[in-house]
């Protein structure tokens, strides 16, 4: 469902972060969520969204590719972001060598995918996607990572996706980022298209999760 908001005088990244909060704490605390992060699954459990990411990013990078001559979009284009040969990494790591025809996407995964295809077709919606992905892995995710390791005992292999070093100092890069939202050249109904575009990439998130917990039964650890 679209999301409205008052577009007020605050900056235009603390009003999307607002205006997305409720769906933000809904993937969260999505039943998926909560037993990955209550350590309630085994790592085939994890894996399952791992290849799912794979797929997700997939998407995202190649409109990446597409989008960096945009004179808005390109902006938000970084190289030290892409993710796809850290998920090569640890999809080798942790499905095996033939990982490439082995996985496949959710039918939400599908969707997802096919949904950032569309809205890249102008730059605000590419900016949607990509921020409500690589921000919130860049924050949220070094959870994950967290648990991977103490749990699991992986190091960099299979962790490699939540290891950012290349952006240098996390909390820097995501002030950079914010800025770059606050001067996009957008009016005030770009910033609602753009809002309500990161509402549905939340959305996306969360149909994903959903459909990985109808099987979660498979991958709980006793």
């Amino acid at each position: 469902m679209p999301v409205t908001t008052d577009l007020d005088t605050r900056p235009f990244s603390a009003t999307l972060r607002a205006s997305t909060r409720v769906l933000h704490d809904r993937a969260n605390h999505s039943e998926y969520m909560n037993a990955l992060l209550g350590g309630e699954l085994s790592l085939a459990g994890y894996t399952r969204l791992a290849i799912q990411y794979y797929f997700i990013y997939q998407a995202i990078e190649r409109v990446s590719d597409q989008m960096a001559g945009d004179t808005v979009g390109g902006g938000f284009v970084f190289d030290e972001l892409r993710r796809l040969p850290a998920l090569e990494a640890d999809l080798a790591h942790l499905v095996g060598p033939g990982w490439r025809t082995e996985i496949r996407p959710l039918a939400s995964t599908e969707a997802y995918a096919a949904r950032i295809g569309e809205a890249a077709s102008w730059a605000g919606g590419y900016v949607a996607h990509h921020y409500t992905r690589y921000l919130g892995d860049i924050a949220g995710g070094q959870v994950i990572r967290r648990l991977l390791e103490q749990k699991f005992g992986l190091d960099q292999a299979g962790t490699t996706f939540y290891h950012f070093d290349a952006i240098g100092s996390a909390p820097a890069f995501r002030d950079r980022y914010r800025a770059k939202l606050d001067t996009a050249p957008w009016g005030e109904a770009e910033r609602a298209r753009v809002i309500n575009e990161t509402a549905v990439a939340f959305e996306c998130n969360v149909a994903v999760f959903d459909e990985l917990a109808r099987d979660l039964d498979r991958y709980r650890v006793a």
